[in-house]
């Protein structure tokens, strides 16, 4: 199958270039770090945002807006999703 168009990583090396996208973008990276390792880790358990979130407590429009980007969770919110992968979340100041 022939893809056209233009990488993200393109895309992404052009947008930098920008010093206010790349300002906003190194300000939301920790989220979407965090966002991202959430669905990896959902992934490789194979469950399902529904099963993640009877897991979790919650209901699974929550963990569909948090993997979606589209929610500003609490880090008590983000405390019991890790736990419902059999995780934890570490923090770090540097």
């Amino acid at each position: 199958m022939s893809r056209t168009g233009v990488s993200f990583s393109q895309v992404k090396e052009d947008l930098m270039k920008d010093e206010e996208f790349k300002t906003e973008y190194e300000k939301l990276k920790p989220r979407y770090e965090i966002i991202s390792e959430i669905i990896k880790a959902r992934k490789e358990q194979n469950i399902t945002q529904e099963e993640l979130a009877f897991r979790t407590g919650t209901q699974k429009s929550n963990i569909s807006r948090l993997e979606s980007g589209n929610y500003n969770p609490t880090l008590n919110f983000l405390f019991k999703v890790a736990r419902g992968l059999g995780k934890e979340i570490h923090i770090e100041l540097k």
